[in-house]
């Protein structure tokens, strides 16, 4: 068993540091025409919300909660420190990215 603190002691506000981090991040690397930075704190507030509901309403066994939309995900984990590993992607893609023709296997 983790060392990970009982699940109802977590808030959104203990992973300020990893939320500070992100939107730095954000700030300096990722264009998102769908949500304007201004949006980002606090879509990625209610991610990590609700990546802390689903931490602790998981199944016996299953050690992460997860949460996303579209252009996030935030991961955490169970870990033997005193609270969850937390991980903050972006879900990057490009609209102008070339797309790659299906191919048709039952040919060969």
């Amino acid at each position: 068993m983790s060392d990970t603190p009982p699940s109802e002691t977590l808030t959104a506000d203990q992973f300020s540091t990893e939320l500070r981090a992100a939107l730095r991040s954000y700030e300096r690397h990722v264009v998102c025409i769908e949500q304007v930075p201004e949006d980002t704190e606090s879509a990625l507030h209610s991610l990590l919300e609700k990546a802390i509901q689903a931490f602790q309403n998981r199944a016996p066994g299953l050690k992460h909660g997860i949460a996303l939309n579209r252009q996030v995900t935030v991961i955490l984990s169970e870990s033997s420190g005193a609270k969850p590993l937390c991980g903050i992607y972006f879900n990057l893609h490009s609209p102008y990215a070339r797309k790659i023709a299906k191919t048709d296997v039952s040919s060969s």
